[in-house]
C-alpha cells in the first residue's frame, strides 16, 4: 500500500515484520515517553499478543507504527487499535490516518465484528468510529474516548478483556 498524501514517494505503509520490533518501540517511546506505561489502554495491550501491525517506512526505516489486538467487549470477540505513533518530523502528512486507514481496512477483510480504541472522536470519526458509552474498560479512562468502529456488530457493550 503506497501512501498517497506525503509528496515522497518513498514513504509506504506496509506489514509489521518481527525485524521491525526495535524501531516500531523506539518511534513509540519518542511519541508517547514512559508515561504511555501508566496507561489503562497499555495494561490491556501487555496482556495480549497483536493479530496485525502496521508500520510507515521512509525508504527502510520505519517512521510510525500501529497494532492491532485481539479483546472480548463482553460477549464480543473484536479488535483493539492503537497506539498510533509517528516521529515527529514526519507528523501532518497524513501518515497517522494511513495507518488508521491499514488497520481498518485489516479489520474488514479478517472479518472482525468491529474495533475498539481509546481517541479522539473530530479525528476518528471519519473513519466511522463513535461514541461506545456502554464499554467498560477497566482502569482510569476518559469513557468519552473510548470509540467503536462497527463492522458485523453495530453496537458493543461489557467489560473489555484480553484474548489472549
Amino acid at each position: 500500500m503506497t501512501h498517497s498524501a506525503a509528496p515522497d514517494p518513498t514513504v509506504r505503509i506496509d506489514a509489521e515484520t518481527a525485524a521491525d520490533a526495535a524501531a516500531v518501540e523506539a518511534v513509540v517511546l519518542a511519541a508517547f515517553g514512559p508515561g504511555r506505561f501508566a496507561k489503562t489502554a497499555e495494561r490491556l495491550r501487555e496482556q495480549a499478543v497483536p493479530v496485525a501491525g502496521f508500520v510507515a517506512r521512509e525508504d527502510s526505516r520505519v517512521i510510525g507504527s500501529v497494532r492491532l489486538w485481539p479483546i472480548r467487549v463482553g460477549d464480543t470477540d473484536a479488535l483493539f487499535l492503537g497506539p498510533i505513533a509517528v516521529e515527529a518530523s514526519s507528523r501532518r502528512a497524513g501518515l497517522g490516518a494511513d495507518l488508521v486507514a491499514a488497520c481498518v481496512d485489516h479489520a474488514r477483510k479478517a472479518g472482525a465484528l468491529g474495533v475498539l480504541l481509546v481517541g479522539d472522536m473530530p479525528y476518528f470519526s471519519r473513519f466511522g468510529f463513535a461514541p461506545s458509552p456502554d464499554v467498560d474498560l477497566p482502569g482510569p479512562v476518559d469513557r468519552r474516548r473510548l470509540l467503536w468502529l462497527p463492522l458485523a456488530s453495530a453496537s458493543v457493550r461489557g467489560p473489555v478483556r484480553p484474548i489472549r
